[in-house]
């Protein structure tokens, strides 16, 4: 344990909040709330953690290197400041909804005279009502196009007011009879929002409802003798008595519940989510989420729940699931909180109730064993194009290990160097390297890559013990250089040098994509269609990407340099501290001297020359 981590177990308070674990590089590797920090935080650190939750963290307990925090004034609280700080910083030791920020959702323009339905990935606070979230585009595409079939309404995004044509002529969607034309006067507001309400009512499963007006139309068209409007009306509650047809469900009683079963594989989860309304099945969707091996069930439904009904337009005053999280107290109160409503968590232990649960449970592990295949499958492309990268180069065997350097400067300066490794074809983020060029001036491609690769291949590790960081300097299999001839040549007598002969180094051009060797005056082209070459262009894409963020890190860096940055006795912390209060270097400076030394980690003595150093 660092003593700053240690410090701060110490001054940790009795009071509702959330903590951020940081490893060494400061990266948050897993956010938690807590009824009482001091309780939750420090229990991790004793031999009888708390819950499963302590099981998880206790696992990774070696990589916490720093702790921070933040008061609520309650576990509400605490718990919507988790959510938002899973998906600001996805820690890895997180259960995570894969693509949380992507979930489309249905939209209804209701600020609108004639409101326009669509879908939608975002949700702004416009007047519009959404229904959602659904797990993809396809099953947003799936209930648009139901209720295209039954409610025709507009799609056009014309300005469009009562009494006023927007144009002449009506659009095909009209002869089609997919649109009511509102745009030229065809149908008025009244009558047309009405049938956004049927929409409405269709989506919230409550097409009994709709079902019942729509007949109750019929009957008043056939005595009005409207027999083409009357046959169209049958029709229409035909096609939604089948839609409820397909969802009846063998229910003996209204109910109105969520279903959650819940399947695991590996690091990775999937939840079935089954909406009941009624005696209806209105909808059925599945999520996957990335959940440590570490996490038992219960978190992963927990993280699930907050993530999911964080977002969602629909709450039941029901979710069954297999079993109650730790925090299920909590995650009630949340939902109630968002349904305006009492809500009830439940494991249902026999009947039907049970025999739903079990059949999501049942969907759940379909779709995992899918996504494993699709996984399998590509593997099998990825041993594909390291295949045919080592019969390519005459490696002598499949290059497990291969690292790509790329160089990165803004006319010639702040010059910088990546490293990204990728181990049997797929990127190790944990161990991409930067490198601030030192010795070099101006723009050097050359004497970069050599400065670069004489720094990274001075820390190779011999043998096969060691720490962690130490394999992570591991010699690899192959090394590729971002660049041509020139480049490469370099590069080559950096590693002679050093005594590596023997290791694989080409170039990559990217004008024409050739692969150089150091040996052959002919560049090796891989076929347009090959995995090889998608691998290579990956790898190149990947370093220069890595460079570009580096680089682009240090320019705004340096435009945003702070007075105290040259000032003896103010490191990063001490700094960070004083603009936290002051907000600017210019309110510290006017700052009476008593008010800076109050600033934690300052004192009496540092404040009178902070002031001096400011020009006080």
């Amino acid at each position: 344990m660092t003593p700053d981590l240690e410090a701060t177990l110490k001054r940790l308070p009795d009071r509702p909040g959330v903590y951020l674990m940081k490893d060494a590089r400061g990266t948050v590797i897993y956010v938690g709330k807590a009824q009482s920090l001091r309780n939750r935080v420090r229990s991790y650190w004793q031999k009888q953690s708390i819950g499963p939750e302590g099981q998880l963290v206790r696992s990774v307990i070696d990589k916490i290197a720093d702790l921070d925090y933040t008061m609520t004034d309650s576990v509400s609280e605490a718990l919507l400041l988790e959510i938002n700080l899973v998906k600001r910083y996805r820690p890895r030791y997180n259960v995570r909804l894969k693509d949380d920020k992507s979930y489309p959702f249905i939209k209804i323009t209701m600020a609108e005279d004639f409101p326009r339905i669509e879908r939608t990935r975002k949700l702004p606070a416009d007047g519009s009502r959404y229904f959602g979230p659904y797990a993809s585009a396809s099953s947003v595409d799936e209930a648009m196009n139901l209720i295209r079939r039954l409610f025709p309404f507009r799609t056009c995004t014309l300005d469009i007011h009562e009494g006023r044509k927007a144009i002449e002529r009506p659009c095909l969607l009209y002869h089609i009879k997919r649109c009511q034309a509102p745009c030229v006067g065809y149908i008025g507001m009244a009558d047309y929002r009405a049938q956004i309400g049927q929409i409405e009512k269709f989506l919230e499963g409550r097409q009994e409802v709709v079902a019942r007006e729509l007949r109750r139309q019929m009957d008043a068209a056939s005595e009005a003798t409207e027999y083409e409007r009357a046959a169209a009306l049958r029709d229409k509650v035909k096609a939604i008595e089948r839609t409820m047809e397909s969802q009846k469900m063998a229910a003996h009683r209204t109910t109105e519940e969520d279903v959650l079963g819940l399947a695991r594989q590996d690091t990775q989860a999937a939840v079935q989510l089954f909406a009941v309304r009624g005696r209806k099945m209105v909808g059925r969707d599945v999520f996957l989420l990335d959940a440590p091996r570490e996490t038992d069930d219960a978190s992963v439904l927990s993280g699930f729940v907050q993530q999911y009904y964080e977002r969602a337009t629909s709450i039941p005053p029901t979710v069954l699931m297999p079993c109650l999280p730790e925090d299920a107290t909590d995650l009630e109160g949340f939902l109630a909180g968002r349904r305006g409503g009492a809500v009830h968590l439940h494991v249902p232990r026999r009947g039907e109730k049970r025999g739903l649960l079990e059949l999501a449970s049942r969907n759940a592990t379909e779709t995992i064993a899918r996504e494993h295949a699709r996984w399998l499958a590509d593997q099998g492309k990825t041993l594909t194009a390291l295949e045919e990268l080592s019969d390519a180069l005459e490696l002598p065997g499949l290059p497990g290990r291969i690292e790509c350097y790329d160089i990165s400067n803004f006319q010639g300066s702040q010059t910088v160097g990546s490293m990204v490794v990728f181990e049997d074809g797929k990127p190790r983020t944990g161990e991409y390297r930067r490198f601030r060029i030192k010795d070099v001036e101006g723009p050097n491609d050359f004497a970069s890559h050599q400065e670069v690769l004489r720094r990274r291949f001075r820390r190779i590790k011999t043998g096969e013990e060691g720490n962690a960081e130490e394999l992570r300097w591991q010699l690899p299999d192959l090394v590729v250089i971002d660049g041509g001839k020139g480049q490469l040549s370099a590069a080559k007598e950096v590693l002679d040098d050093l005594g590596y002969h023997d290791l694989a180094v080409v170039g990559l051009a990217k004008e024409r994509e050739e692969i150089f060797r150091p040996d052959r005056d002919e560049p090796v082209l891989l076929p347009t269609t090959s995995p090889a070459l998608y691998l290579m262009q990956r790898l190149r894409d990947e370093a220069h990407r890595f460079a570009i963020t580096y680089h682009r890190s240090l320019r705004a860096k340096a435009a945003t340099r702070s007075a105290f940055d040259e000032m003896p006795g103010v490191g990063p912390k001490r700094r960070a501290a004083l603009l936290r209060v002051f907000g600017s270097a210019k309110r510290v400076r006017e700052a009476p001297v008593e008010q800076v030394a109050a600033v934690p980690g300052i004192g009496p003595s540092l404040a009178a020359k902070i002031k001096a150093g400011l020009g006080e």
